[in-house]
């Protein structure tokens, strides 16, 4: 597997940019410099991610999501406990 993301990523299994491979090896974010860990989409040339707003549920079943914009970084994640098996 290589370093590079793609340039939209969701969490979300209906999306177009879904991607379960990615997503269980590991994606990190950063959002205008400050690690973020309830996002839900990202896209980097547009400059957003969609975050899960706490534990609220729209009527669909979906978490409640909030677009933000800024800069955003996306990097694969050092997965130790995987290496080690």
């Amino acid at each position: 597997m290589t370093d590079t993301l793609p340039d939209r990523l969701s969490a979300d299994p209906h999306s177009p940019y879904y991607n379960e491979e990615l997503l269980n090896h590991g994606v990190g974010i950063r959002f205008k410099g400050v690690e973020k860990d309830n996002v839900v989409e990202y896209c980097i040339s547009e400059k957003w991610v969609k975050v899960s707003v706490g534990n609220t549920v729209k009527r669909d079943g979906k978490p409640m999501t909030m677009k933000l914009n800024g800069l955003v970084e996306a990097y694969v994640k050092e997965n130790t406990d995987e290496k080690a098996k």
